[in-house]
Order: C-alpha cells, then structure tokens, then sequence
C-alpha cells in the first residue's frame, strides 16, 4: 500500500550530492512565473477585455495577416537554411584542426554579439540597389534588399549561431570511433551519415532550428532596415505592433501580439513533440 506513494514522492527528487530539492524548485517556479507567466496572463488579460469582433477584426486584418505569412515564412525559411549551413559548420569546426580556427569559431558567436540594428545596416548597405553586392545583383533583375528575400538573410545571419552552437557539443560528443565503427561493418560515407550520425544529432538540430526560428519571428532591429516597412509586402508582424503602440492603439497591439504568442507556441510544441518522437525511436 505504501509502495505506490513511495514511488511517486522519489519521482519528484533526482539524486544529487547538494540537497535543496524544495527550495532551488520554489525558486524555480517563482522565478519563472515573475519573468514568463505574469507577462504572458498579462497579455491574455488585456485581450480577454476585446470583444470577439473588435479581436478578429484587429488579429485577423489583411494586413496582420500579410505580416504573419512574412515573419513565419522568412523565419521558417532561415531556419532551414541554417540547419543545413549550420550543421555544415559545426561538422567543420568540430572535425578538422585548421589555422584560425579560433577565429572562425568566434566569427559564428559574432551575431550574438554585435547589435541588431547594426547588423540591419550592414546588410542594407550591401544588398541595396546601390550596395557593394546589389548594385551588380541590380541589373541582372535580382533584388534582395526590401524584399521578403532580404528579410531572409537577415535572420540567416542572427539565427546561425543556434543551430552551430546545438549542434556542436553533440558532435563532439559523437566522436570518430563511431564513424569508424560505422565503417568496419561495410557502411559507406552516406550510410554512415544518414544511419548512424544524423539519426544521433537530429534533436540537437531541430532544438538549433527551433531557437532560430522563435529569434526570427520576433526579430526586429536587423530587419526594418532591409525590409522596407511596405504594408501588405514587407511588414513584419513585430513591426505592426510597435506601429499599433506608437498610434496608441493598445488593443490592437495586443491582439496581435497573442495571435503571434498562440502560434509560435504551437510551432514550437509541435517541434518538441517531434523531436520527443524521434527520441524514443532512436533512443536518443
């Protein structure tokens, strides 16, 4: 009778040296109800007080729409972008010992560092029509800056360190023997990779795409510069709330806010289950 009871308390305490189960876990819970869950009930609250019309009317305008399918899809197409790219550079960072490898190894933490409003800058200046790479891009009818391609590469350049900086620990973990391994028991290069090593780091990839994707849909100062700011082509969905806020349009902003908030969660969540998924099939 007391077994069941007995198991269900151990569940909730992971063995450790340090004691403080109790207390780090009130600390825990407190901390992040003061930094997460008060400002997202905040934002429920006030939406809670429109009216289902006056909600949908604001949430679900042709223009708020238009800016969610820009900011998803922009983010999301980085995002894949960067997982492809930035696996390739966690591969050669973790993999080969080169001249300047510090170096490039701090070029990847590079976005994390520099402002984004610099960042929006830089590239416009390099992708506008008069640019140092737009003005030959320009004649051969190619156009990346204000456009949703520019929107683009600006958040493949913020969103990279993500997906290098999941993925690498990972692969150092993996280490050549397995590949070795792999390759003993007849596999070939593609094999090895796609049976052996990407099953192995395939979580840590969609945790790097997912970060990048979450940073990119609420990303900003990086790109109002390059984007052009056009209603209905080139508006960002953050970029529509801060045009509702300085028009003191609270409500507006706010219902924007939780249609992007409700979305990104149920990316996000579906990300996770899918990530959960692979896990146990891998047992990764």
């Amino acid at each position: 009778m007391t077994a069941l009871p007995l198991a269900r308390r151990r569940s909730w305490r992971q063995p450790s040296v340090l004691p403080g189960f109790g207390l780090t876990f009130g600390f825990t819970l407190a901390w992040l109800t003061l930094i997460v869950l008060i400002p997202i009930a905040a934002i429920f609250l006030k939406t809670a007080g429109m009216g289902w019309h006056e909600f949908l009317a604001v949430g679900f305008s042709p223009r708020a729409l238009a800016a969610y399918r820009l900011s998803f899809g922009t983010a999301a197409a980085a995002g894949l972008v960067n997982a492809v790219f930035g696996l390739l550079v966690a591969w050669v960072l973790v993999r080969y010992t080169f001249p300047g490898h510090r170096i490039v190894s701090a070029l990847v933490d590079l976005p994390f560092a520099l402002p984004t409003a610099v960042a929006g800058i830089a590239l416009t200046a390099i992708y506008a029509p008069s640019g140092w790479v737009g003005q030959f891009l320009d004649p051969l009818g190619i156009k990346i800056a204000f456009t949703a391609t520019g929107i683009t590469v600006a958040l493949v350049f913020i969103g990279l360190p993500f997906v290098v900086r999941s993925v690498e620990p990972v692969l150092a973990d993996l280490g050549k023997d397995v590949e070795e391994a792999a390759a003993t028991l007849g596999a070939n290069r593609f094999q090895t990779f796609a049976r052996v090593i990407f099953p192995a780091i395939f979580p840590a990839l969609l945790t790097g795409f997912a970060l990048a994707f979450a940073r990119g849909v609420g990303e900003y100062g990086s790109v109002i510069f390059i984007s052009g700011n056009m209603p209905g082509r080139t508006e960002i969905a953050p970029l529509l709330i801060v045009t509702q806020l300085e028009q003191y349009a609270y409500n507006g902003a706010t219902a924007i806010a939780t249609v992007m908030m409700l979305a990104s969660f149920a990316i996000l969540l579906a990300l996770n289950v899918l990530q959960a998924v692979h896990r146990r099939r891998y047992g990764a």
